[in-house]
């Protein structure tokens, strides 16, 4: 990876981060359910699959993919995040809700991206 290609994947996970801390503060005042890191992940997700498409087709190149699923695409969605808001809302006693955050992150965002993939290539 040369020096210019890191850097491009460094500002766009940044720009993808500012971009996830925006849609948090959209989402700050709905409780109840993490509404906010469902749309990060699928919307990731959906974007993942379709440079990945792309990719394929050779429509962008390997170094852009990187960027945008790597850089973009990781900056945006958050693991991290869904872990912790299920594991306080199990402590909290909201297993259900625990449980439809995990499979609704999962269902989505996999068929998000598959969608996706199927649409652009």
């Amino acid at each position: 990876m040369t020096p210019l290609l890191a850097l491009a994947v460094v500002l766009a996970g940044g720009i993808a981060a500012i971009v996830r801390a925006v849609v948090s503060a959209t989402f700050a005042r709905r409780r109840g359910f993490p509404w906010a890191v469902l749309v990060v992940n699928v919307a990731g997700s959906g974007i993942g699959g379709a440079v990945m498409a792309l990719a394929e087709r050779a429509d962008v190149s390997s170094d852009l993919a990187l960027v945008l699923v790597t850089g973009f695409c990781g900056g945006l969605t958050t693991f991290s995040t869904m872990s912790v808001e299920t594991v306080q809302l199990v402590r909290d006693g909201r297993l259900v809700t625990a449980l439809a955050s995990v499979a609704g992150n999962l269902t989505l965002g996999l068929g998000a991206a598959a969608l996706a993939y199927l649409a652009v290539r």
